[in-house]
């Protein structure tokens, strides 16, 4: 028996929709597995602690220190120095 143009279509779509939601339950799935695995054989390393003889009081009214207004100084006069 020969089904109607109008089955063929409901089957192949039903197919096509099928297999994408197949394939993309499993991306999600192995992209969650190798995500697990990062994690767990390559741990981020623990964060740096700070001396605190190396944090200072700000000298400026906006927050900043004079280490870091030097520093942000010097990067924005390299940053004219090579755009012109």
């Amino acid at each position: 028996m020969q089904e109607s143009i109008l089955e063929q279509g409901v089957d192949l779509m039903l197919f096509g929709m099928g297999t994408v939601v197949a394939f993309l339950a499993v991306l999600v799935v192995s992209t969650n597995l190798m995500a697990w695995v990062i994690r767990r054989f390559f741990p981020e390393p623990e964060a740096a602690q700070i001396d605190e003889r190396e944090i200072s009081e700000p000298d400026t009214p906006s927050g900043l220190n004079a280490r870091t207004l030097a520093i942000i100084k010097a990067a924005l006069n390299l940053h004219r120095a090579n755009r012109g």
